[in-house]
């Protein structure tokens, strides 16, 4: 097998595994309305279609972080409660959201990610990871470390999703 080989096989890899994990996560909001979409069903503060507002989001910035750095990303050592508070709303439904917008979106920085894996020259290609405290200090992540992470804060919550989703109607993802 030639190097080329195993970076095809590797993105091919990585683009499976990325649309196997957001295909989940976006079942579990088969058939339902926005009202729906917006209700927590559990102890926790999460809602379907904030959880997926809050995947779409996470992507995003560490697709912009593959590409950019931490440049981008919020000090989050810093920042003020106001800016957790709004960090926050991307967990919840705000007025105005409808589901079909946010799966827009999702598909949006979905389509975005996977070109990213298609064309990046270099998938060993590394960023200093940004100052936060779940971080290790002067940290490196390498694009396939990032895409990894990506994958796995996917397949995570597509978990959360299947237990708020089986809270509410009794619908489940898997089983």
């Amino acid at each position: 097998m030639t190097a080329s080989t195993q970076i095809d096989t590797e993105r091919t890899d990585i683009l499976e595994m990325l649309a196997k994990h957001r295909h989940f996560l976006r079942f579990t909001v088969r058939d339902l309305t926005d009202e729906q979409a917006g209700l927590r069903t559990t102890a926790s503060e999460l809602c379907l279609g904030g959880l997926i507002k809050h995947v779409a989001a996470v992507e995003a910035n560490w697709a912009d972080f593959i590409l950019n750095g931490p440049a981008e990303a919020p000090d989050f050592s810093s920042m003020t409660e106001e800016q957790i508070a709004q960090w926050g709303e991307i967990f919840r439904m705000l007025p105005g959201d409808t589901l079909a917008d946010i799966l827009a979106e999702y598909e949006r920085v979905a389509a975005r990610t996977d070109e990213l894996v298609r064309t990046l020259p270099d998938l060993n290609v590394s960023q200093p990871l940004p100052e936060a405290p779940w971080f290790e200090p002067g940290g490196r992540w390498t694009a396939r470390r990032t895409l990894m992470h990506i994958m796995t804060e996917t397949a995570q919550h597509s978990g959360h999703a299947d237990i708020i989703r089986e809270s509410l109607d009794g619908a489940k993802s898997m089983g």
